[in-house]
């Protein structure tokens, strides 16, 4: 095994030393980064307030009520002040900021920690007709839990000694807008286990540990109390 291991590329050297790290660090417990934040309950599946997931069938993102999240972080409420949702998106930079995705840019993005960026997106009352390809579901929250995903949302953004989000660059549709983020990404640690992080957040009681994929985090959230289906995805031509 040594000897196969020497006369392998560099590249497979890094991807075994990797994935063995990032596995071993998986399987102790470690925690990564932005960390769930711990429900005060279980998820009840009801609520006053609706926040709704969004797939486009490889990447989720969890929007929320505007002003909840301008109150918190002012910088918000001037970049987006007149949009009533606002969806938020965490994942690689390189790969969520580059002008052409390359097979390069995407090994890296899966197999070395990465500098993590946070996407926000200012979306209308009309979620469906938005994103009307994608696949939405609406997930009721009361007080307690919209409290935790919150807090669970502002600690996924860096900020600078002022105290505030550090803009980087327009978003890739809409008005959109890049963040600095918490966290490294790497295939453990996907915009699919940080919104399923944000779903452990406000009590649901899955493990976040291994929903790598959009269909697996929509598919747990799905079969939650309360929660219901707007609209499935919708398969567009190649």
């Amino acid at each position: 095994m040594e000897r196969a291991l020497e006369r392998s590329s560099p590249w497979v050297k890094q991807l075994i030393k990797v994935s063995g790290l990032m596995l071993g660090l998986s399987m102790l417990g470690c925690s990564v980064q932005p960390a769930s934040i711990e429900p005060a309950e279980v998820y009840t599946g009801t609520g006053e307030t609706t926040i709704y997931l969004n797939s486009n069938d490889w990447h989720t993102g969890i929007i929320v009520p505007a002003e909840l999240m301008h109150a918190r972080i002012p910088q918000l409420q001037r970049r987006f002040p007149d949009s009533p949702r606002l969806e938020f998106g965490w994942g690689d930079k390189g790969f969520y900021e580059a002008e052409q995705v390359t097979s390069g840019i995407s090994a890296r993005a899966l197999f070395t920690p990465t500098t993590a960026v946070m996407h926000v997106v200012a979306v209308p009352d009309d979620v469906v007709d938005y994103f009307h390809h994608n696949q939405i579901l609406a997930v009721p929250l009361n007080a307690t839990e919209l409290e935790q995903l919150l807090i669970f949302l502002t600690q996924s953004f860096t900020y600078d000694a002022q105290g505030k989000v550090i803009a980087t660059r327009d978003g890739i549709y809409g008005d959109s807008q890049f963040y600095q983020a918490q966290g490294n990404y790497y295939f453990m640690n996907t915009c699919n286990t940080w919104t399923a992080r944000g779903m452990s957040s406000i009590g649901m009681t899955f493990s976040p540990l291994f929903k790598l994929t959009a269909g697996s985090v929509m598919d747990a959230v799905d079969d939650e109390n309360g929660v219901v289906t707007l609209q499935e995805l919708v398969e567009t031509p190649d």
